[in-house]
């Protein structure tokens, strides 16, 4: 992977993110029904999440604490931008265009609206998984393979990949 596929992998997220939004809010209404039960155990319910990372530094209706986490996750995205264009491994370049794609789409619903559309809920009896959307879904699996490749892949190994992939055997 380079850095370009990386970036066409963060645009996928990020349209998916926002067309998915744009269909439960224009299409569906569920800001109206508040909740649609799909299968047992998953349903689409309506949040205006006005924090990060599963509701976690609520920003409530307050400007600057609404900005402020705009200004925090496009640092964020900044930071993993820096990240894609120094990275050979194709691993963390896959995981870092997954969570440039879902830090964008949730930057401009906090922009747009003051809050992030999330919408997908995941529950079993009582027990409630966060309410979550697309681009929560891109931070998290990217977020988890790069934490899952440095615990469980070596540094020399992925030296020797780097090499590789920029200097392929055989060559």
């Amino acid at each position: 992977m380079t850095a370009t596929r990386a970036y066409i992998l963060a645009a996928f997220v990020f349209i998916l993110d926002q067309l998915s939004k744009l269909w439960v809010v224009n299409g569906l209404e569920l800001e109206r029904l508040g909740s649609v039960p799909l299968i047992p155990s998953l349903s689409l319910t309506w949040v205006e999440n006005t924090g990060v990372a599963m509701g976690m530094l609520e920003a409530g209706g307050e400007d600057i604490a609404r900005w402020g986490l705009v200004v925090l996750t496009a640092a964020i995205a900044l930071a993993i931008i820096w990240w894609i264009n120094s990275e050979r491994d194709n691993v963390d370049l896959a995981a870092m265009g997954l969570i440039l794609g879902g830090a964008i789409g949730n930057i401009v619903d906090r922009a747009r609206l003051g809050y992030v559309i999330d919408f997908v809920h995941f529950y079993i009896g009582d027990w409630s998984f966060y309410v979550f959307n697309i681009a929560d879904a891109g931070i998290s699996v990217g977020v988890a393979v790069l934490l899952l490749r440095a615990f469980l892949w070596p540094d020399g190994q992925k030296r020797a990949r780097q090499r590789e992939a920029v200097d392929p055997p055989g060559k």
